[in-house]
């Protein structure tokens, strides 16, 4: 690095190099420096000592800014260091204060891209729903007392479940934001998470758990409501639906589970299903009752492209919710998908099938049973167990065989 005085003629007068860039320092102000890339530009900065480890500070593009003016900024960056003050870490915690709610969920989105497209679906169902008003807020904006105002008025309007995951979404970018935007020194831009006010307060609403199921008395006019869907309404969308909650029924799958199933996963000859990408992420190989194979052979029947229950928009069955909806009102049997689920392991339990049968069938763990940990299910010893759990379905729901043979 050469030393001179840096004036205007003689910023005016530099040559570009070759390569790469040179620095020119200043012979009279100590850190103060011009910088000189290969592209032609030419940028005053400071360099300087803080905390021990030498930073460099951009102070400005020539002409944008004149000597005069970068020398004014260095002097008063070499102030601020004087009195303690680390003034990149003091720009770059200005720069973050403007970042908004919307800013960093899209910042979260591109980094987080591994999450499931569920995940991004329900978040952005909050942001553009009652947290609207929010998004071009400054994340910093949003105070503990917004948060315990915001969670009153929406327990006020909607069910506890709704009101504590808005609130768990907000929570979420905020430990994101705090994990990923750090200054210089490695501390973190946003060290306040608001929504622990909730916490702290003991203010979060109790989510009474779901109990409801179909009952066996229900089954039949159920089922009987779902065949009429299926082929009496004209809509494909309906027709593929009623096999997907039938196979949902009959395998305790939750929704997402068996709406991606591919027909690379499917075995018919062996007589299982494989499911690699499960919520608790153990991948899940399930024997196949009767009907389920017969389901299988009759969606074959319609296959139009790698997924088992395909949707003409977007691939797989990912919004059943209409058809859902439909049968809703047409059996007056009110119902949702996790309900079939839940009826399932119902089912189960009145058979008196064991416990690790059963966990091992839904993909439920057990952290704290160690016997566990030394039984070893293969999906052969839980054909039985299903095919029992299948035969009460088709019994109770009056399910025949030719309901799956193509008409």
């Amino acid at each position: 690095m050469s030393t001179c005085k840096i004036t205007k003629s003689f910023v005016d007068k530099l040559v570009l190099p070759e390569k790469g860039q040179v620095f020119y320092r200043d012979s009279e102000l100590k850190g103060f420096a011009v910088r000189v890339t290969t592209g032609g530009s030419k940028a005053f900065v400071l360099e300087k000592r803080i905390n021990r480890k030498l930073k460099r500070i951009t102070l400005g593009r020539y002409p944008e800014i004149t000597v005069e003016m970068a020398r004014k900024e260095a002097l008063k960056y070499l102030g601020e260091i004087a009195t303690g003050i680390d003034p990149i870490a003091k720009r770059q915690q200005a720069q973050a204060e403007m970042m908004t709610l919307w800013q960093v969920w899209q910042d979260y989105r591109k980094i987080k891209c591994y999450l499931k497209d569920n995940t991004y679906v329900q978040y952005e169902m909050y942001l553009n729903g009652e947290l609207k008003d929010w998004k071009q807020k400054r994340l910093v904006d949003i105070s503990k007392d917004m948060i315990s105002t915001r969670h009153g008025k929406l327990l006020q309007s909607h069910s506890p479940s709704y009101a504590n995951t808005a609130m768990r979404v907000l929570s979420a970018i905020y430990k994101f934001a705090k994990n990923q935007y750090e200054d210089n020194n490695g501390l973190s831009l946003f060290p306040h998470n608001p929504v622990e006010r909730l916490g702290q307060m003991k203010a979060w609403a109790k989510e009474p758990r779901r109990q409801t199921i179909i009952k066996p008395k229900q089954l039949a006019p159920w089922y009987s409501s779902l065949q009429e869907m299926k082929f009496n309404t004209g809509r494909e969308s309906h027709h593929v639906a009623a096999d997907y909650m039938v196979f949902l029924l009959l395998t305790g799958l939750r929704k997402n589970e068996a709406a991606t199933l591919t027909w690379s996963n499917v075995d018919l000859d062996e007589g299982t299903i494989h499911i690699p990408d499960t919520k608790n992420k153990v991948p899940l190989t399930l024997p196949l009752s009767d009907v389920l194979i017969a389901i299988l052979n009759y969606r074959l029947q319609y296959k139009s492209n790698e997924y088992v229950f395909p949707s003409k928009k977007t691939g797989y069955l990912a919004y059943a919710q209409k058809a859902l909806k439909y049968l809703n009102e047409t059996s007056d049997i009110k119902f949702s998908f996790h309900d079939l689920r839940r009826t399932f392991i119902t089912v189960a339990e009145s058979l008196d099938i064991s416990s690790y049968a059963i966990k091992r069938l839904v993909n439920h763990k057990n952290g704290s049973d160690v016997t566990e940990g030394y039984i070893i299910n293969n999906h052969d010893r839980l054909r039985a167990p299903m095919q029992r759990i299948t035969d009460f379905f088709k019994e109770n729901c009056k399910i025949n065989m030719d309901d799956y043979v193509s008409r």
